[in-house]
């Protein structure tokens, strides 16, 4: 997500590096390359035209800050506008005050509509607000089982009267067992189409005035670009919306959704869908999307994320062993399932500042490390997790892991080998031999017990991603005296 426009933006930067101060004649460059950067992102050109000229305006005004660069200058002054296209600050989802909270699910088909609607509910089963799900897809096969099994995955309840009823009739019956039972939110699934049509905006019509809804959410595919903001105007002029939900915002979007819609509709994005497990629905705050196309990171989405899945009692646990090197393989595994919790390794991994350029090809070489290390992991005893020093001396027991989990004995002497390094790194981090490699807090002594070596480490000669030298099986650090020779099997990350 974002990565091109990512790029792009930084070589817009690199036009004003080695600059004394921001003039006229050194930001024409730099304004071309934004430019060009929010039109490849599918931006819509309206959107660009206004963005560059408000950019170019607050950046000729701008009084340089003694000991900022003009480049960081402009960065901020971008930064800043962003967030303003984007929104501002995030809307929340409207709380009625005479429940039953009703929200009108609205969208196309194929774009993720009724799993949104699981998710949704699931985010906010989170907050407590108990929720009903309303099936009024009559017309989409199997549309009704889909929603009835995502309920039971989320455990609940759906309400639905079979493929034969009025769509309307179901929206007013759902409403009002809801009000019987004391539900304070209900979500309704409506019909998509493949296309806007009369039909489908008139059957939208009357549900809505017949449910008189807090809230009309419009679905919209991340990926269609700026096509997604005309979809979102059309559906406002037509029904009246609320608000948007961006889904597959994982996906190989460019961002010009993100940046389009609420300039171009003039309704926020409220949601956007970062995956296809029903976790993964995350609220738009238009101020961490700013920095993370920025490549600042969104650190306080981490954060929330590990609020949310780590058990910080388990955590606390962790960082004693780690700091008295007593940090087995057992706690190895239950950190990385700690770690997968929150999401997957990529998503994690480009909140975190400096992680950015790290390429997908990296990333699913670190996951597939990640696999190699626990399949070997689980072939070994209780006890030689729990002693890794048995295997380090046992070149038997080594070959029986090897045997038994489908890799190599040199893999397995390597994984061994790359553990008691790092376990004497991450106990050399805690105590503070590391200055300036805090960790991410609740994760066990950082962000040591996955990569090895504390917070990412920015600098890397030899072009492999930062900090990640001390993974088991992952490569051990270089030696200083003498070089090692490449070894087969997994080698340096």
């Amino acid at each position: 997500m974002f990565e091109a426009l990512s790029d792009r933006l930084e070589s817009a930067w690199k036009k004003l590096r080695g600059q004394d101060k921001i003039s006229e004649s050194n930001i024409q460059e730099a304004l071309r390359e934004v430019r060009r950067a929010l039109l490849e992102a599918d931006v819509n050109l309206q959107v660009v035209k206004d963005f560059v000229a408000d950019v170019q305006t607050k950046a000729q005004g701008a009084e340089v800050i003694a000991g900022v660069r003009p480049d960081q200058q402009f960065i901020k002054i971008v930064h800043d506008e962003l967030v303003a296209v984007m929104g501002e600050t995030n809307v929340p989802l409207a709380e009625a005050t005479d429940a039953p909270t009703i929200v009108l699910m609205a969208g196309l088909q194929g774009t993720g509509k009724t799993t949104a609607t699981a998710k949704l509910a699931l985010h906010l089963r989170k907050q407590n607000r108990e929720t009903l799900l309303v099936a009024t897809d009559v017309y989409r096969p199997a549309a009704i089982d889909q929603l009835i099994t995502l309920g039971k995955q989320i455990n609940v309840p759906v309400f639905e009267m079979g493929s034969d009823a009025d769509p309307v009739e179901i929206a007013r019956q759902g409403v009002a067992k809801a009000k019987a039972d004391g539900i304070d939110t209900v979500i309704i699934d409506t019909a998509g189409r493949l296309q806007i049509d009369q039909d489908m905006m008139a059957e939208l019509a009357r549900i809505k005035e017949t449910v008189q809804p807090h809230e009309v959410l419009l679905v919209v595919d991340a990926m269609t670009g700026q096509e997604a903001a005309n979809l979102t105007r059309t559906f406002h002029e037509q029904i009246g919306i609320t608000g948007a939900i961006l889904t597959k915002m994982d996906g190989d979007t460019r961002g010009g959704a993100a940046l389009s819609v609420r300039r171009i509709s003039g309704q926020p994005i409220k949601f956007v869908g970062v995956g296809e497990k029903v976790e993964a629905l995350q609220p738009f705050y238009p101020d961490r999307m700013a920095s993370r196309i920025l490549g600042m990171g969104d650190v306080l989405t981490l954060v929330e994320k590990a609020q949310e899945e780590v058990d910080f009692a388990e955590a606390e646990k962790l960082q004693e062993k780690i700091m008295s090197a007593k940090f087995d393989f057992t706690d190895f595994l239950k950190q990385t399932r700690m770690l997968k919790s929150m999401g997957s390794l990529g998503g994690i991994i480009k909140m975190i500042p400096g992680m950015n350029k790290l390429s997908s090809d990296q990333l699913e070489q670190g996951e597939a490390q990640l696999k190699r290390a626990e399949a070997m992991i689980n072939s070994m005893t209780v006890e030689e997790r729990k002693n890794p020093d048995l295997l380090a001396g046992s070149p038997s027991r080594r070959r029986r892991i090897a045997k038994g989990s489908g890799y190599g004995l040199e893999d397995v002497s390597k994984l061994v080998s790359d553990f008691q390094k790092m376990r004497s790194l991450m106990q050399q981090m805690s105590q503070g031999q590391f200055p300036g490699m805090g960790g991410m807090p609740g994760m066990g002594g950082g962000m040591g017990g996955l990569f090895g070596g504390g917070a990412p480490a920015m600098g890397n000669p030899r072009g492999n991603p930062p900090g990640w030298r001390g993974y088991p099986g992952g490569g051990a650090p270089p030696k200083k005296k003498k070089k090692e020779k490449k070894k087969k099997g997994f080698g340096t990350l």
